[in-house]
This record gives C-alpha cells, structure tokens and sequence, in this order.
C-alpha cells in the first residue's frame, strides 16, 4: 500500500511539473513569438504542420521509355511534349539575357549625379550666369559669347576636356585642334572628318561629284592627304564607291566613325594634356588671350 501510495503521489507531483514547464514555454513564445508566416508550434501541432508540408503525390506515370535514352523523373508531360523549335527558341532568348548589359539603379544614380554636377555651370536655369540670364531678360549677350567665332569664354575652354564632342562643336576648339594636330602631323584626319560632315549636307545633285573628290584627296592610292584605315573599312568603302554609278551622302560612314575613334582615343587624349591647352586654359583664367592665328575656311569649316 505505501508503494502504491508512493507512486501516485510522483504521478501527481510529475504531472504538475509538467504543467508548470508548459506554462514557462508558452509564456516564453508568447514574448517571442515567431514571425508571421512561420509555423508557431505553441498554437499549432508540429506534426500537423509537417504533413501539410509533403509534395503532392502526381497520379499519373512519366515516360521513361522515349527514344534517346532515359529521361529525369523530374521532367513533366508538358516538357516532353516542347517541340525542337520551341526549345532553339528559348535557347537564343537565354542567349540573348546573358549578353545584355544590367547597370544598377544605384550606378545609374550616381552617373546622373555627376553629369548634373558637371554640367551645372553651363546651365542658365541652375547657375547664375554672367551676362544675364537670357531665359529671363532681353539681354542675349550670354548666347552671343557662346557662338563667338573671335574669343571663346573660359567656361567654353573648360568645356572642351569634358570629350571630344564638345571640342568639335566649338568653332574655336576646331581651330586650336587643327593647330594642335599640325604639330602632331595629322591634320588630315580633322580634314576628312569634317568634309564627311559637310558632304551629308550638300543638295542631292553635288553629292556623286563631292564623294569622288573626297576619295581621291583620302583613300585613293595617290591621295594628297591620306588617312590611317584599316583594311576592312577601305575595302568596304571602295565597294561604295567604285561599285555604285551614284555614291550616296552616307558611303563613308564606316570610315568617319573609324577616323573619329582614332581622334577620340589618341589625338584628343594628348591634346587635353597638352601644354597648348593648358596655356590655353590658364590664359583664361587671367584673362589673357593666346588664340592661335586663323586657318584656312578649308579647316575651319562651321558643321
């Protein structure tokens, strides 16, 4: 009977313990409590959860037996059903996603930050500009000094190692090229450039005559001036123009735009380092002028 007595009393003693440690681990869920989405065992029975978490069982049987050998039983019907030329297409479309460039959003941010910063100076509605701003007052002094074919401001001389582009739109950053590329002995690619420029704007009529003279002063074999192309761009070039009866305005595109890297990514490069920019560019400052002297309409031609 003692024994008996015993062992109920460590049933009911167990039994309390149990309800106390219970207590403890839902009071200390209910301060962490998991987050929402997650499976909270404390409310909801851990196996339960588990079954409603198994795949569910597919009824119907793959084929295996296809020909070419055996397929994964990871394969559906509907896969095995994808015609060839469906698959060759999405081959080209993965092709093509791996090709294309991705530049994030925060890279994006920051280039547009640094081209707002960078031309915020040549901007009226952003910098107060000296003269007046011709947006809001009469005064057009402002847009005068920018076309001015005589003396470029010091801002339009900065402006010019911002790239290439800007430099051959500027009338006086053409010249001080020019005469810059006359001591690098290289004038004749500023020359071609600028008469493909100036031929894409002649009337229909002069444009057959122009293209030949362009060819025989820089392509031909006898060339007076002759420009550095490699020999796929004049081969194609020559396929142009010995070929057609009537060249068009566009025959030396591929030889302009070869012309123009070469500029972009040797003679512009030097001349930004050059000391005839940077004496250019001091004198600026100073309020100095050391222009050079004007050259020939030939060179200087306006776009």
């Amino acid at each position: 009977m003692q024994a008996e007595s015993q062992a109920k009393v460590d049933r009911k003693r167990d039994k309390m313990e149990r309800k106390v440690i219970d207590s403890q681990e839902r009071a200390f869920w209910d301060v962490h409590r998991p987050m929402p989405g997650c499976v909270n065992t404390t409310e909801v029975d851990i196996r339960k959860s588990c079954k409603t978490l198994e795949p569910v069982k597919h009824k119907y049987r793959h084929n295996y037996n296809v020909p070419g050998g055996r397929i994964s039983p990871s394969v559906s019907q509907r896969d095995i059903a994808v015609t060839e030329e469906t698959l060759r297409t999405n081959v080209q479309l993965l092709k093509k996603k791996l090709c294309s460039s991705h530049v994030k959003m925060s890279k994006v941010s920051e280039l547009l930050i640094q081209h707002c910063e960078q031309f915020k100076e040549y901007e009226p509605f952003l910098t107060v500009p000296e003269p007046a701003n011709p947006w809001v007052s009469d005064d057009t002094s402002f847009w005068e000094a920018d076309r001015s074919k005589k003396e470029p401001t010091s801002r339009r001389v900065r402006k010019w190692a911002f790239n290439v582009d800007h430099l051959l739109k500027d009338h006086c950053g053409r010249e001080t090229f020019a005469k810059f590329l006359e001591k690098e002995f290289s004038t004749e690619n500023l020359k071609f450039y600028e008469e493909v420029v100036r031929l894409k704007k002649l009337p229909s009529k002069l444009v057959c005559q122009r293209v030949r003279e362009i060819w025989n002063e820089f392509l031909d074999k006898d060339a007076n001036s002759p420009v550095n192309v490699d020999s796929k761009v004049m081969d194609h070039t020559r396929k142009l123009v010995k070929s057609q009866d009537n060249p068009h305005r566009y025959t030396f595109d591929a030889a302009q735009d070869h012309i123009y890297k070469l500029m972009k990514s040797d003679s512009y490069t030097r001349f930004i380092r050059s000391e005839t920019y940077k004496e250019l560019l001091t004198a600026k400052r100073k309020g100095r002028s050391l222009m050079p002297l004007r050259l020939s309409s030939s060179s200087a031609g306006s776009y």
